[in-house]
């Protein structure tokens, strides 16, 4: 059975920095392209950054020069630096692991860690 757990969300001040991880359980994620998402009440889940399986990077406009993704395979995590935070940087971040080999597509979501910004 394949499971994601996010970790580190929290409370944090407008300019302070939090880290996040997501561990996986029954998938290697080295395999895997990983984007963590974010979903504020009312609105949609959007994408804040993804790392594919040969570690290239890619970030929302909204947190460039702000975030920063990583993993360690080794550990089988994957990290999300947030720095500088913002209060409009509140949501649910959710991790996603999605391969996609041929015409098969394996996607995973966690269950989602909290983040609040505020003074």
């Amino acid at each position: 059975q394949v499971q994601l757990v996010e970790s580190g969300g929290g409370l944090a001040q407008p300019g302070g920095s939090l880290s996040l991880s997501c561990t996986a359980s029954g998938i290697s994620f080295s395999r895997y392209r990983v984007g963590w998402y974010r979903q504020a009440p009312g609105n949609q889940r959007d994408l804040v950054a993804e790392i594919t399986s040969v570690d290239s990077t890619n970030y929302a406009d909204s947190v460039k020069g702000r975030f920063t993704v990583s993993r360690d395979n080794a550990k089988n995590t994957v990290y999300l630096q947030m720095n500088n935070l913002k209060p409009e940087d509140t949501a649910v971040y959710y991790c996603n692991a999605r391969q996609e080999i041929s015409t098969t597509r394996r996607d995973y979501w966690g269950q989602g860690t909290l983040v609040t910004v505020s003074p």
